[in-house]
């Protein structure tokens, strides 16, 4: 049984319900999911709208990632969900989640799993802030 039930950066709004459909598991005594949403300020900044964009490579290192925390962790079923494009304030960005026999051990790895993400797979942020400035987050 593979556990990594679910993995794709699409343009496409995020549906936390498919994530956890995805990890939905008779023998999860705990399920973690973790979304993260466009927030409307980042570093005292009135943020306005945002732009993900990724490398070609993406998917590949979504996939690494993954694979390393489902290694890590005795889980019974992992996803992650990353939107590219255009997004308003509100809108779903990621969406992770994981499934294991205890809570700990969900918890654990969807931790793992959003903090990996964030810091290995190649999808960086275009900021637009109300005073008219942008800056790009996580670009090489």
């Amino acid at each position: 049984m593979d556990v990594i039930r679910l993995l794709d950066v699409r343009p496409d709004p995020l549906s936390v319900d498919e994530v956890l459909a995805a990890v939905s598991d008779r023998g999860a005594g705990g399920t973690v999911v973790f979304v993260g949403t466009v927030r409307e300020a980042d570093g005292g900044r009135g943020v306005t709208s945002l732009d993900y964009e990724a490398h070609p490579t993406v998917a590949e290192a979504l996939r690494t990632v993954a694979e390393k925390v489902a290694a890590e962790h005795p889980l019974r079923a992992l996803a992650a969900v990353h939107r590219v494009g255009h997004l308003d304030i509100g809108d779903t960005a990621v969406v992770v989640a994981a499934a294991a026999g205890h809570r700990q051990e969900a918890f654990a790895a969807c931790r793992q799993l959003i903090d990996d993400l964030k810091r290995e797979v190649p999808i960086w942020k275009h900021q637009r802030f109300d005073d008219g400035s942008e800056e790009w987050v996580g670009s090489p």
